[in-house]
C-alpha cells in the first residue's frame, strides 16, 4: 500500500510539473510595438478601438474601409521618408482623397509620431483636443489607419488615421 501511495505522488508530483509551463500568451494587437520592420497596425482592432471610444460618447461606429486605409498607409509612409510629422506632407486631405477618387461628404485626419503602439497613438489623440474632436466627428462610419517605421528617424513611427463618410451606400 505504501508503495502504491508513493507512486501516485510520484506521478502528482511529476503531473503539477509540467503544470508549471506557462501557456504561450500573445501580446494584444493594441500593444504591439509598431517600430519594427514589417509591423503592420491591426485596422479591425483600430476599428473596434474608435467604435467603443465612440459608443461611449453616444457616436455611431466606423466600419474599415480599405481605401482610406491605402490613403492612411501613403500618408504615414510619406512622413516617414521625408522625417517630417505634418498633415499636408504630400498634399492636403481633400486633396489626397480628391486625387484617389474617394467619395468623402465629410473627413478628418489625425497625424502623430513617436508612438510605438496603437494603445499609445489612441492616447495621445484622445488627451488631444483637436484630435479628441475628429474621433468623436458627428457622421463620419468609416476608418483608415497606417503606421509607418522609420528607423534613422527622431520619431521611429509615423501614424494616420483617417475618418470619413461618403454619399455612396456600402
Amino acid at each position: 500500500m505504501f508503495r502504491g501511495v508513493m507512486a501516485v505522488l510520484g506521478l502528482l508530483v511529476l503531473a503539477g510539473c509540467a503544470g508549471d509551463v506557462a501557456p504561450s500568451v500573445e501580446t494584444p494587437s493594441m500593444y504591439q510595438s509598431m517600430a519594427r520592420e514589417g509591423a503592420r497596425v491591426d485596422v479591425a482592432a483600430a476599428a473596434i478601438m474608435i467604435s467603443q471610444y465612440r459608443q461611449n460618447n453616444g457616436l455611431g461606429p466606423v466600419t474599415v474601409d480599405p481605401a482610406l486605409t491605402k490613403l492612411a498607409e501613403d500618408q504615414s509612409s510619406t512622413m516617414a521618408r521625408r522625417n517630417k510629422l505634418d498633415h499636408d506632407v504630400k498634399a492636403p486631405l481633400a486633396q489626397r482623397l480628391n486625387a484617389s477618387g474617394y467619395p468623402a461628404v465629410v473627413a478628418v485626419e489625425n497625424v502623430s509620431a513617436g508612438y510605438h503602439t496603437l494603445a499609445e497613438a489612441f492616447s495621445g489623440w484622445r488627451d488631444s483636443p483637436p484630435h479628441r474632436a475628429n474621433m468623436l466627428k458627428a457622421g463620419v462610419d468609416r476608418i483608415g489607419i497606417a503606421a509607418s517605421y522609420a528607423p534613422g528617424t527622431k520619431y521611429k513611427v509615423f501614424w494616420t488615421m483617417i475618418l470619413a463618410s461618403t454619399d455612396t451606400p456600402r
